[in-house]
Protein backbone atom coordinates (compact mmCIF):
# COMPACT_ATOMS: atom_id res chain seq x y z
CA UNK A 1 0.00 0.00 0.00
CA UNK A 2 1.22 3.38 -1.04
CA UNK A 3 0.25 7.01 -0.25
CA UNK A 4 -1.87 8.79 -0.92
CA UNK A 5 -4.09 6.73 1.55
CA UNK A 6 -7.99 6.09 1.64
CA UNK A 7 -10.31 4.95 4.27
CA UNK A 8 -9.26 1.15 3.20
CA UNK A 9 -5.48 1.57 2.28
CA UNK A 10 -5.02 3.37 5.80
CA UNK A 11 -7.02 1.03 7.51
CA UNK A 12 -5.33 -1.99 5.87
CA UNK A 13 -1.70 -0.06 6.64
CA UNK A 14 -2.35 -0.30 10.08
CA UNK A 15 -3.81 -3.70 10.43
CA UNK A 16 -0.74 -4.58 8.83
CA UNK A 17 1.38 -3.20 11.13
CA UNK A 18 -0.29 -4.17 14.06
CA UNK A 19 0.32 -7.47 12.74
CA UNK A 20 3.75 -7.42 12.28
CA UNK A 21 4.66 -5.64 15.69
CA UNK A 22 2.69 -8.39 17.45
CA UNK A 23 5.57 -10.83 15.59
CA UNK A 24 7.99 -8.99 17.92
CA UNK A 25 10.42 -9.57 15.88
CA UNK A 26 12.80 -6.49 15.72
CA UNK A 27 14.29 -7.32 11.96
CA UNK A 28 10.79 -7.89 10.57
CA UNK A 29 9.68 -5.07 11.83
CA UNK A 30 12.17 -2.64 10.58
CA UNK A 31 11.39 -3.68 7.01
CA UNK A 32 8.75 -1.67 7.29
CA UNK A 33 10.68 1.40 7.46
CA UNK A 34 12.54 3.39 5.28
CA UNK A 35 16.26 2.88 5.65
CA UNK A 36 16.86 6.34 7.29
CA UNK A 37 13.69 6.58 9.18
CA UNK A 38 13.27 8.78 12.05
CA UNK A 39 11.98 7.41 15.42
CA UNK A 40 10.35 9.01 18.28
CA UNK A 41 9.63 6.38 21.05
CA UNK A 42 8.32 8.22 24.23
CA UNK A 43 11.90 9.71 24.90
CA UNK A 44 14.17 7.42 23.02
CA UNK A 45 14.59 8.43 19.26
CA UNK A 46 16.36 6.07 17.00
CA UNK A 47 17.14 6.74 13.22
CA UNK A 48 17.92 3.75 10.22
CA UNK A 49 17.27 0.29 10.37
CA UNK A 50 20.17 -0.15 13.09
CA UNK A 51 19.11 2.22 15.73
CA UNK A 52 15.01 0.72 14.95
CA UNK A 53 16.38 -2.80 15.90
CA UNK A 54 18.61 -2.05 18.67
CA UNK A 55 15.33 -0.38 19.88
CA UNK A 56 12.87 -3.05 19.63
CA UNK A 57 15.36 -5.85 21.07
CA UNK A 58 15.71 -3.79 24.33
CA UNK A 59 11.71 -3.38 24.32
CA UNK A 60 10.69 -6.78 23.64
CA UNK A 61 13.82 -8.17 25.74
CA UNK A 62 11.90 -6.28 29.29
CA UNK A 63 8.26 -6.33 27.69
CA UNK A 64 7.24 -9.77 27.88
CA UNK A 65 4.33 -11.57 26.67
CA UNK A 66 3.82 -8.25 24.37
CA UNK A 67 0.64 -7.75 22.72
CA UNK A 68 -0.43 -4.85 20.36
CA UNK A 69 -3.78 -3.64 19.23
CA UNK A 70 -4.20 -0.62 16.83
CA UNK A 71 -6.47 1.52 15.14
CA UNK A 72 -7.00 4.27 12.85
CA UNK A 73 -7.59 7.80 13.93
CA UNK A 74 -7.20 9.90 10.62
CA UNK A 75 -5.22 10.02 7.77
CA UNK A 76 -4.57 12.34 4.71
CA UNK A 77 -1.92 12.07 1.42
CA UNK A 78 1.28 10.15 3.09
CA UNK A 79 0.21 10.54 6.76
CA UNK A 80 -1.84 8.46 8.96
CA UNK A 81 -2.44 9.04 12.34
CA UNK A 82 -2.95 5.87 14.87
CA UNK A 83 -4.27 5.27 18.45
CA UNK A 84 -2.88 1.60 20.32
CA UNK A 85 -3.03 -0.38 23.43
CA UNK A 86 -0.44 -3.20 24.37
CA UNK A 87 -0.55 -4.94 27.20
CA UNK A 88 2.76 -6.97 28.36
CA UNK A 89 4.75 -7.72 31.51
CA UNK A 90 8.09 -7.16 33.37
CA UNK A 91 10.41 -10.08 34.52
CA UNK A 92 8.88 -9.34 37.87
CA UNK A 93 5.38 -10.47 36.69
CA UNK A 94 3.76 -7.24 37.33
CA UNK A 95 1.49 -6.16 34.24
CA UNK A 96 0.61 -3.08 32.06
CA UNK A 97 -1.58 -1.55 29.44
CA UNK A 98 0.30 1.30 27.46
CA UNK A 99 -1.86 3.56 25.62
CA UNK A 100 -0.27 5.56 22.92
CA UNK A 101 -1.17 7.87 19.81
CA UNK A 102 1.52 7.41 16.74
CA UNK A 103 1.96 9.87 13.95
CA UNK A 104 3.46 8.16 10.88
CA UNK A 105 4.70 9.63 7.26
CA UNK A 106 5.47 7.31 4.64
CA UNK A 107 7.92 7.52 1.59
CA UNK A 108 6.34 7.33 -1.87
CA UNK A 109 7.49 3.08 -1.89
CA UNK A 110 5.07 2.85 1.23
CA UNK A 111 8.05 2.45 3.61
CA UNK A 112 7.43 4.55 6.73
CA UNK A 113 10.16 7.40 7.03
CA UNK A 114 8.66 8.84 9.98
CA UNK A 115 7.00 7.45 13.57
CA UNK A 116 6.20 9.49 16.51
CA UNK A 117 4.86 7.75 19.29
CA UNK A 118 3.25 9.22 22.58
CA UNK A 119 2.86 6.21 25.17
CA UNK A 120 1.42 6.62 28.70
CA UNK A 121 1.83 3.31 30.97
CA UNK A 122 -1.31 1.71 33.29
CA UNK A 123 -0.20 -1.00 35.99
CA UNK A 124 -2.94 -3.34 35.71
CA UNK A 125 -3.30 -6.89 37.36
CA UNK A 126 -3.14 -10.13 35.68
CA UNK A 127 -7.21 -10.86 35.83
CA UNK A 128 -7.60 -7.35 33.86
CA UNK A 129 -6.02 -7.83 30.89
CA UNK A 130 -7.95 -8.16 27.52
CA UNK A 131 -5.00 -8.37 25.28
CA UNK A 132 -4.39 -11.58 24.33
CA UNK A 133 -1.88 -12.66 21.21
CA UNK A 134 -2.55 -11.46 17.92
CA UNK A 135 -6.30 -10.38 17.14
CA UNK A 136 -8.21 -12.60 15.28
CA UNK A 137 -9.22 -11.71 11.30
CA UNK A 138 -13.23 -11.61 12.81
CA UNK A 139 -12.29 -8.68 15.06
CA UNK A 140 -9.75 -6.31 13.03
CA UNK A 141 -11.20 -2.83 12.62
CA UNK A 142 -13.02 -3.25 15.89
CA UNK A 143 -12.88 -0.03 17.85
CA UNK A 144 -10.61 -0.74 21.19
CA UNK A 145 -11.97 -0.39 24.06
CA UNK A 146 -10.77 3.39 26.07
CA UNK A 147 -10.83 2.00 29.34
Amino acid sequence: MRPPFDEDSARRKVQVAEDLWNTRDPERVALAYTADSVWRNRDRFATGHGEIIALLREKWAVELDYALRKELWGFRGNRIGVRFQYECRDRAGRWSRSYGNELWEFADDGLMRRREASINDVPITAGERRIFGSRPESEHGLLLPVK
